[in-house]
């Protein structure tokens, strides 16, 4: 199944891109939550972010770094949020969103049944 961010790579959908590399694309997001709001992704399709091998994770990462300082360069945003999501599109992609402020982060609200578990979920996870 071709995913939309294939389609954009190779051109068949248009987008706004912003920076591209042999191995990864940064284009604007087509619904924003500010201005700059830019997705990065690598060219070669992968689901989910984990599933990519350490040498594409890494390389995806410096990708993300190099696009973010473009981003608050040009825009003159105090920060760059990052967010990975993984449902909206079965193509890995990082969210970058220009921030002034923690106003910016729409953070979901603490869920009780995870504060409850704390402690189980410690011992779950322990080394």
């Amino acid at each position: 199944m071709t995913t939309l961010f294939e389609k954009i790579v190779a051109g068949e959908i248009p987008s706004h891109r912003v920076w591209e590399s042999d191995t990864h694309l940064a284009f604007l997001d087509i619904q924003p939550r500010a201005v700059g709001h830019t997705l990065v992704i690598p060219k070669r399709a992968t689901d989910y972010i984990f599933d990519l091998p350490a040498d594409e994770h890494a390389a995806l990462w410096e990708a993300v770094r190099e696009v973010a300082a473009k981003l608050q360069a040009a825009l003159g945003s105090k920060r760059i949020l990052v967010y990975v999501v993984g449902w909206e599109v079965p193509h890995v992609h990082v969210h970058l969103i220009p921030s002034d402020s923690i106003h910016d982060v729409p953070f979901p609200p603490p869920s009780p049944q995870a504060v409850a578990a704390l402690d189980q979920t410690a011992a779950v996870l322990a080394p």
